[in-house]
C-alpha cells in the first residue's frame, strides 16, 4: 500500500484533461506525474500544468515511479497500449470504449492475468445522477415491474470533426456515447441480452454513424430502447420507463422528472363512448384523475458524480481491499452488444444473442 499512486497518461486530449482536473482536487490516492502525447502542443500544455512531459511512451512506461497508466488515446490503439503498459509492470485504466472489438479486449484481459495487474475501464456514467435516480426509483417498485426502458441522448449540432468522424480511429456515436448508455442498462440488469436490433444514419460523415436507434431485449423480458442522435431540434426525455403500475419520466441531466403511478385500475369501463378531439374512443379515453398519483422527482444529493469513484475502486483492487466494481468482463459484454448492433444495421435484421 502507498500513500499516493502516481499516474502517467498516454494521450493528453480532452478526456485526459477531465481526469487531470478531477484528480488535481486530491480526493483520491492517485496523483498525476506526467503525460505523453504525439502532439507537441499537448506536451507543452502539460508542462504549463507542472507535469512531466515524456519524450516517448517508452520513457513514460519505463519510469519506475509510475504505478498506473491511463490510456486516453483514440480507440484503435487502446489494446496495444494497455498490453504494453502491463508488460512494463503498470496497472491500467482505459478510456471508453475500452476496445473497438471483443477480440481485442480478450487479449487485454489475458495480459492482465499474465502480468497480475489491475485493469479497469472509465465507465464513469454509472454514477450520473439522472441514471442513479432512474435506477433507484425503478428498483423501489413504485411503478411495478418495468417492461420498457427508453434511454436517449440527443443534440442538434451534428457531430464534432476529428477522430469521431473516422471509422479506423473508432469513430461514430455507437462507440462514443452508445457505450455509456448500454453499460448503464447492463449494469442495472444482470440478465443476458437475448436479441439486438439497430438502425443508423450517417447524415454528416459517410464513414460512421452520427445517429443510431437500438432495441435490446433482456432475458427477464425488459425491452431497452437506446438512441443517440445529433440532429434532433426537439428532444425526447432522457429516460422514459414503463412499469406495470406506472410510468417514470426524467427530462434531462438536471433530473427534472416525475412518476405517475396507478392507485385505481379502473377495471369498470363506462358504457358511454368518450368523445375526444380525435373522435369517439373508449380505449384511449382520459383516465379519472383520482385514479393516479403524481410523484415529483428531483436530483439526488447523495451521489458522487465524478471520476473519484472510478479511481477509488481501482486503488481498492490494487491494495486487495475489494474487487473492481468496473470489471473488464462487464465491458466485454457491452462491446459484444455493440458489435451485434453493428451487425444488425449492416444486415438489417434482428441479431439473436446470448450475451
Amino acid at each position: 500500500m502507498k500513500d499516493k499512486y502516481l499516474l502517467g497518461i498516454i494521450g493528453f486530449g480532452g478526456m485526459a484533461g477531465h481526469h487531470y482536473t478531477q484528480l488535481s482536487k486530491g480526493n483520491t490516492k492517485v496523483s498525476i506525474k506526467g503525460v505523453f502525447d504525439i502532439n507537441p502542443a499537448r506536451l507543452e500544455a502539460a508542462k504549463k500544468k507542472g507535469l512531466v512531459a515524456y519524450s516517448s511512451k517508452e520513457e513514460l512506461l519505463n519510469d519506475p515511479e509510475i504505478d498506473i497508466v491511463l490510456v486516453s488515446t483514440t480507440n484503435e490503439v487502446h489494446a496495444e497500449l494497455a498490453i504494453e503498459a502491463m508488460e512494463c509492470g503498470k496497472h491500467v485504466i482505459c478510456e471508453k470504449p475500452v476496445t473497438p472489438t471483443a477480440e481485442e479486449l480478450l487479449l487485454v484481459m489475458e495480459a492482465a492475468k499474465k502480468y497480475n495487474k489491475v485493469f479497469t475501464v472509465d465507465q464513469n456514467r454509472r454514477t450520473n445522477k439522472d441514471f442513479v435516480l432512474m435506477k433507484k426509483t425503478v428498483e423501489s417498485g413504485v411503478i411495478g415491474k418495468p417492461y420498457v426502458i427508453e434511454s436517449r441522448v440527443e443534440g442538434s449540432r451534428g457531430m464534432p470533426s476529428g477522430w469521431r468522424t473516422i471509422k479506423a480511429l473508432g469513430g461514430g456515436m455507437m462507440l462514443d456515447w452508445g457505450v455509456h448508455l448500454i453499460d448503464q442498462l447492463m449494469y442495472m440488469f444482470d440478465e443476458k441480452v437475448t436479441s439486438v436490433y439497430c438502425t443508423k444514419n450517417s447524415l454528416q460523415y459517410p464513414e460512421v454513424d452520427d445517429n443510431f436507434r437500438m432495441v435490446m431485449i433482456f432475458a427477464n423480458g425488459v425491452e431497452a430502447r437506446v438512441e443517440v442522435a445529433t440532429n434532433n431540434y426537439i428532444t425526447h426525455p432522457r429516460w422514459y420507463v414503463l412499469g406495470e403500475n406506472g410510468t417514470l419520466q426524467i427530462d434531462d441531466w438536471n433530473c427534472d422528472g416525475k412518476v405517475v403511478r396507478c392507485i385505481d385500475k379502473e377495471d369498470k369501463w363506462a358504457e358511454e363512448i368518450v368523445y375526444t378531439k380525435a373522435g369517439p374512443t373508449k380505449t384511449m379515453a382520459p383516465r379519472n384523475p383520482n385514479s393516479v398519483e403524481t410523484i415529483t422527482l428531483s436530483e439526488p444529493l447523495d451521489v458522487e458524480d465524478n471520476l473519484d469513484p472510478v479511481y477509488r475502486q481501482m486503488v481498492d483492487a490494487i491494495e486487495g481491499k475489494a474487487e473492481l466494481t468496473i470489471k473488464p468482463e462487464q465491458a466485454l459484454r457491452v462491446i459484444k452488444v455493440m458489435q451485434a448492433a453493428m451487425q444488425s444495421w449492416e444486415k438489417n435484421e434482428v441479431i439473436k444473442t446470448d450475451i
